[in-house]
């Protein structure tokens, strides 16, 4: 016969092993963007999730809350750095705030092409402003992609800088766009991204500048007639996640996503740079009159906007990351 206390010893190891035997709980990750359900940015963002649940054997799972629907970005980013919202895809325009390096990136007429920025900002750029991220709170996984930003209104064709004077245009609440536009004497307000639409139909504003797959996919096109290629400055999606939910995964299970976030960001940049010439045609087909003006003459324009660029993230920032993009350039 056992006795009581060991049999109690006996029923405690039991209960142990038993715990010890059971499988690893679900973990659930929210991922909050502002992407329209039907842009690259939402697939990308499903491809990530199913990519991860297929390696981890469905103990992580990852749920998405595409366009805006935990708030604007800013205010989603807040979230992340507080481990609400377990991962977001800021530009770097937003990641501004919490580290001065990333405001470099947007710098109006920077880059000369799409693998010119990839050169820039997937090599010695991000070594050099990762780290800020992780003292603010975020973990750096890929970059994604977004996109050159180009001018629509609807009050005239722009052929030149002096064509912008007078425009009140809507931009993001980010310097280095509102500078390039008040440098070409466009009028900048700042609307939130889901009244825009609205805004653009009761004509509260003349225009306003995102990427083709943006102006594509949220169907700018049916409120604004002209679109000029400006190429102003280009920003791509940066996928974080907050440190508090990353250091709550396994090594295993952060190297995984890092790798699924690499490749659902790679998907994203062949797809949006592959679909622009056919979103371009269509939306000529759509009604828009596209004009290609002189990009250095706007680029001459541009001194006082990299002035407040300056002053804003530091001339030291802005030297460090014009070298990235000097060595990064292509000698022809």
């Amino acid at each position: 016969m056992i006795k009581p206390f060991k049999f109690s010893l006996f029923c405690i190891l039991i209960l142990l092993i038993i715990s010890c035997s059971k499988e690893p709980e679900t973990i659930e990750l929210k991922l909050g963007h502002f992407a329209a359900t039907n842009h690259a940015g939402n697939e990308a963002s499903i491809r990530f999730a199913e990519g991860v649940k297929k390696r981890t054997n469905g103990k992580i799972i990852i749920k998405i809350y595409p366009n805006n629907i935990l708030g604007a970005p800013p205010e989603v980013l807040v979230q992340n750095i507080q481990g609400k919202i377990d991962m977001s895809l800021p530009t770097q325009g937003q990641l501004a705030k919490y580290s001065q390096k990333f405001g470099c990136v947007m710098m109006p007429f920077v880059f000369e092409d799409y693998k010119h920025a990839d050169r820039v900002l997937d090599g010695k750029f991000i070594e050099w402003a990762a780290p800020d991220l992780k003292r603010a709170g975020l973990i750096f996984l890929s970059n994604w992609e977004w996109g050159f930003r180009n001018l629509t209104n609807n009050v005239k064709p722009i052929k030149n800088p002096d064509d912008v004077k007078g425009l009140i245009i809507r931009t993001p609440p980010e310097l280095p766009i509102q500078s390039a536009i008040e440098a070409l004497g466009g009028t900048v307000k700042t609307i939130s991204f889901s009244e825009l639409t609205l805004a653009l139909k009761h004509k509260i504003i003349d225009g306003q500048e995102n990427p083709i797959a943006v102006i594509y996919s949220n169907q700018i096109y049916l409120t604004q007639k002209y679109l000029t290629m400006t190429g102003h400055t280009y920003n791509s999606m940066v996928h974080v996640i907050s440190k508090k939910s990353w250091d709550k995964l396994t090594k295993e299970q952060q190297i995984i996503l890092k790798e699924e976030s690499k490749k659902a960001g790679d998907f994203m940049r062949k797809k949006i740079r592959s679909d622009e010439d056919a979103e371009i045609k269509k939306l000529e087909e759509f009604g828009m009159e596209i004009t290609y003006p002189d990009k250095s003459m706007f680029k001459a324009k541009m001194e006082n906007a990299y002035k407040k660029l300056e002053e804003s993230v530091g001339k030291d920032n802005i030297a460090n990351f014009l070298e990235f993009v000097e060595k990064e350039r292509i000698k022809k």
